[in-house]
């Protein structure tokens, strides 16, 4: 692992080409989890505050679920996620053509809300923990996501460069100027290719 600041990082990010491929995993991301997507604590009242404006877009299904049980829901000890529809999607799932999208992110796109989506689905695949007050961010490197490693590589994309935007918004524009700096240095040191 290397930090940049407090954040420490995973060295499978040294190398780890990466560029989503919707036509090959039909966004089976939002889809096919143990659960829901992971939120921060403020993100359960902004998912709420959104709903009015989401409401007509979502499915028939996540409707059903979202008032019977709301739009999140706790996943352990300080932990929640948002909630599943009884099909395994999340219930901010819409599909366009057979695949998978973001209602939330569709909506900020067209300029109706201004939140893309929860940062822990805006990283992905990479996931931010906290242990012992420390910040982490993992590389989940999953079978689902293969295609997607595939077209990184074929096409020059690296995770790091894919995921500009929502590093950026986790972290801040100096901070990710820092972490592609110390990434290149490491790198460099350990005689990677670019």
């Amino acid at each position: 692992m290397f930090a940049v600041d407090s954040i420490l990082i995973s060295d499978r990010l040294l190398q780890a080409p990466f560029a989503c491929q919707l036509q090959a995993c039909r966004g089976a991301c939002c889809v096919q989890g143990e659960g829901g997507a992971p939120l921060e604590p403020g993100e359960r009242y902004v998912l709420e505050s959104l709903l009015p404006e989401l409401w007509h877009d979502l499915r028939p299904e996540a409707q059903a679920v979202i008032s019977q049980r709301g739009p999140w829901q706790k996943a352990g000890t300080d932990r929640y996620a948002t909630t599943c529809a009884d099909d395994g999607a999340c219930v901010f799932v819409v599909y366009e053509d057979g695949i998978a999208r973001c209602a939330l992110q569709r909506a900020y796109m067209q300029g109706r809300i201004d939140f893309p989506k929860p940062i822990s689905c805006h990283l992905y695949p990479l996931r931010a923990d906290r242990q012992h007050g420390i910040e982490i961010l993992r590389y989940e490197e999953i079978p689902l996501c293969d295609s997607a490693r595939q077209h990184g590589a074929h096409c020059g994309i690296e995770l790091i460069d894919f995921l500009q935007i929502p590093l950026t918004r986790r972290y801040g524009a100096s901070w990710y100027a820092r972490f592609r700096s110390v990434w290149a240095e490491r790198r460099q040191r350990l005689g990677l290719a670019f």
